[in-house]
């Protein structure tokens, strides 16, 4: 059920609180008796002249961002344009108390963005081809926004219906906190995503499913096998090794620690969608992903959730995964697509587990964990090409 979506607007009160949990800035230093002695702070855009930022650059090269929105703070942003491409689609109950929600750190109601649904969660996506076409669902990781598959939607569009979404907790889907109607555990990843497709896709479909929540997608897809015509795994965590979160998301999971570091859109967005590859992000995708960080505080506490339950729970999901994509009871056409240049998750008993396995491997050199962001295009001929040798195979 498809609803009229509504652009949200910056958040005063977030901006304060995102001030308010970070530490004495530079501008500030302590006096004798202890008290933080102002020097005129000031908190403007600066760029450096360059629209693009590299994460093997110099810490210090920075890029021009601020928490008063930087050079977008007075217009409509490149946010605002995606969120224009999409709508809102209803899909999974609420099953909240119906109580509002409250700050878990100083017990205060939260804003609108944090409160349940009343009935079914919302969920933001983006279409593209015909939906008389054969479905490709795109499902973005661990963290990152549909947004991410704006390069490979328009690639599908003559020949698919390709749909990328935001799980909840992302983007401009919706983002209860944790114990008002979605705890954000795995189990619940998949109960929702069953909802979400049986939503949007009423034939068959591929799912195209990167990171993170590749074991949500395959648990999903185990029980559910006449649904899926190809499933093709980005980067996931395949070994034993791949089972724990990388430092830069597991930090999120500390108590009080994590609350502080998921309100600052440049540890929560930035950092966490930089550090695990050797890519490039323009400005103007860096202030998409940024956004839901911004406009409320909702968005971290998510990132809380999400992060505490991966860590309880990716190892057990990941040994499930490995055993269902050997068992012989797999009937779904399975391709592994890996970015080589991945700085979270090794290479290292990728190739054996797929030949083991039987399952095609795609290598893609010069991508990092996030294959989709960093080679866009490239995938999506990766994705025609295995739908296309599947239907020729049939």
């Amino acid at each position: 059920m498809a609803t009229q979506a509504k652009s949200p607007s910056l958040c005063y009160s977030h901006k304060l609180q995102c001030f308010l949990h970070n530490p004495v800035p530079a501008s500030l230093s302590l006096v004798g008796n202890g008290k933080a002695h102002k020097k005129a702070p000031k908190f403007s855009c600066r760029s450096n002249g360059n629209d693009d930022y590299y994460i093997d650059a110099p810490v210090e090269v920075g890029d021009g961002f601020s928490f008063s929105g930087g050079k977008y703070s007075d217009g409509p942003s490149p946010s605002d344009e995606w969120f224009k491409q999409g709508k809102m689609v209803k899909a999974y109950a609420a099953f909240g108390s119906g109580e509002k929600a409250k700050d878990p750190i100083f017990g205060l109601a939260m804003g609108a963005d944090s409160q349940a649904s009343t009935d079914i969660f919302r969920w933001f996506c983006v279409e593209s081809g015909s939906a008389d076409n054969p479905s490709v669902i795109l499902i973005h990781g661990f963290p990152s926004q549909a947004y991410s598959y704006r390069k490979v939607l328009p690639m599908l569009s003559k020949d698919y219906h390709a749909i990328a979404f935001d799980w909840l907790g992302f983007g401009f889907s919706d983002k209860p906190q944790p114990k008002y109607g979605f705890d954000y555990t795995l189990n619940e990843f998949v109960s929702s995503l069953e909802s979400f497709i049986n939503e949007v896709a009423v034939n068959k479909v591929t799912l195209v499913v990167q990171g993170y929540f590749a074991p949500v997608a395959v648990k999903y897809a185990s029980s559910h096998q006449e649904k899926i015509d190809n499933i093709i795994l980005l980067n996931p965590p395949l070994t034993a090794k791949h089972a724990n979160l990388p430092s830069t998301l597991s930090i999120f999971s500390n108590f009080l620690l994590g609350e502080i570091f998921s309100q600052d859109p440049l540890r929560a967005s930035d950092k966490a969608l930089t550090s695990c590859g050797p890519y490039k992000m323009k400005e103007d995708d860096a202030m998409v992903y940024r956004n839901p960080y911004l406009t409320s505080g909702a968005s971290g506490f998510a990132l809380n959730a999400i992060s505490r339950a991966m860590k309880k729970e990716l190892k057990k999901y990941v040994e499930e995964m490995r055993t269902t994509l050997s068992d012989e009871n797999w009937k779904i056409p399975t391709t592994v697509c890996w970015g080589k240049r991945d700085r979270w998750l090794s290479y290292d008993g990728v190739e054996e587990f797929c030949k083991d396995s039987k399952h095609k491997l795609i290598e893609i050199p010069m991508a990092g964990h996030h294959v989709q962001e960093d080679r866009g295009e490239e995938l999506g001929e990766v994705i025609k090409g295995v739908i296309r040798r599947t239907r020729l195979n049939l």
